[in-house]
This record gives structure tokens, C-alpha cells and sequence, in this order.
């Protein structure tokens, strides 16, 4: 009994410590002329869609949860965060050339077909970004008419 109140009390100590290590969760400042959604001129439910289910991850425009201030599950959320913008960033979209821009619409065409995006994960805790499937088709077909159009 006395062993574990030991390894109890030192693992607080190293849950107490490890807070002390904060990550950066600082978003780079978003130019309008290189944002997706801005220098698209998307259409509002096209705008409010992608700004729910998608920004959070995939732009210069993260709102940190609460939970994302508690290592180490801040690290786990930092992470999602910086391979979501690795993949894709809608604040830097401009900076894309047009094959790279091309590839980028249709993995997310892909991803909200399979469901894969928004992770299921991330919806647990953010409601707003559980897309319905008449949303769902709405930015199917948005980002379809880029490739039909060649507008991207």
C-alpha cells in the first residue's frame, strides 16, 4: 500500500511538472488574399461549413479547446494541428501552385466521401463540425466544380 501511494504522489508530481511545458499556441497572422474561403469569395454555407469542420486543423485560425491547455493532451492536439496544416492549409492557399491546389481538392473530396474528415474524434467535441450528408454533398460538389472549372 505504501508503494503505491508512492507511485501515486510521483506521478502527480510529474503530471504537475509536465504543465510547466506549455506548447505554442500562437496562429500565424491570415492574410485575406491567401485564405481559401476570402480569396474564393465562397458562399456563406460553403464558408460557415469549412470554417467549422475544417479550419480548426487545416489553417492559421485554431481555436484552442480548454482541454488543449493540459499536457500532455495539449501535445497530442499541437500535433493533430501541425500534420493537419502540413496536408492542408486554407490560410495559405493562395501560396499554392495549381497542381498542388488541384491534389488538395481532390483528397478532400476523397476524405468527405470515406468520412475520414472531420475526424471522429475531433466531432465528439466539437458538434458543429459533424457534417450531415446534404453538408457533406454540398462541399462535394463545391469542390468538384473547382476541378470541373479548373478554379482552383
Amino acid at each position: 500500500m505504501k508503494m503505491a501511494k508512492k507511485i501515486i504522489f510521483w506521478i502527480l508530481v510529474g503530471f504537475a511538472l509536465i504543465q510547466f511545458f506549455p506548447i505554442d499556441r500562437i496562429n500565424k497572422p491570415v492574410d485575406s488574399a491567401a485564405n481559401f474561403v476570402d480569396a474564393r469569395k465562397a458562399p456563406e454555407k460553403i464558408r460557415t461549413l469549412l470554417k467549422n469542420a475544417c479550419y480548426d486543423c487545416h489553417s492559421n485560425e485554431t481555436v484552442y479547446p480548454k482541454y488543449a491547455f493540459i499536457a500532455p493532451v495539449s501535445w497530442s492536439v499541437k500535433s493533430h494541428v501541425n500534420e493537419g496544416r502540413e496536408h492542408l492549409n486554407f490560410s495559405t492557399w493562395e501560396t499554392y501552385n495549381k497542381d498542388l491546389k488541384k491534389d488538395m481538392i481532390t483528397k478532400s473530396i476523397q476524405t468527405i466521401q470515406s468520412k475520414t474528415m472531420p475526424m471522429p474524434g475531433y466531432i465528439v467535441y466539437h458538434k458543429e463540425a459533424n457534417l450531415s450528408e446534404a453538408e457533406r454533398a454540398l462541399l462535394i460538389q463545391y469542390f468538384e466544380e473547382m476541378l470541373k472549372t479548373k478554379t482552383y
